[in-house]
């Protein structure tokens, strides 16, 4: 079955950074694109990051433009959100996500805090 497992979230300091993974099992991971969203509390996920599934196209919110990072190694089945100089705005459970067809899937989520 489809597994999604997010890790790396902490406390992190404003204008540091913080390396998010998301290890992927159960699909065959090099054919999907991979998200990175978040959710702020009592408020639907948003898309933070999109990568293709070669990996040569990605995409930001406007927000995390020019600070964060979407990257995969498909040989290990890993996405991964690189995330540089933090905000406290950043603040958020960080989840991957992938679609296959009709089928949606979601990790468990990873808790960002980021102290000014």
């Amino acid at each position: 079955q489809v597994q999604l497992v997010e890790s790396g979230g902490a406390l992190g300091q404003a204008g540091g950074p913080l390396r998010l993974s998301c290890a992927a099992s159960g699909f065959a991971f090099r054919r999907y694109a991979m998200m990175w969203y978040r959710q702020y509390p009592e408020k639907e996920p948003e898309l933070v990051a999109s990568i293709t599934a070669g990996g040569t196209t990605t995409n930001y919110e406007d927000s995390v433009k020019g600070r964060f990072t979407i990257s995969r190694d498909n040989e290990k089945n890993m996405l991964y959100l690189q995330m540089n100089s933090l905000k406290p705005d950043d603040t958020a459970v960080y989840f991957c996500r992938t679609i296959h067809g009709v089928d949606i899937y979601w990790g468990q989520g990873t808790q960002v805090t980021v102290s000014s």
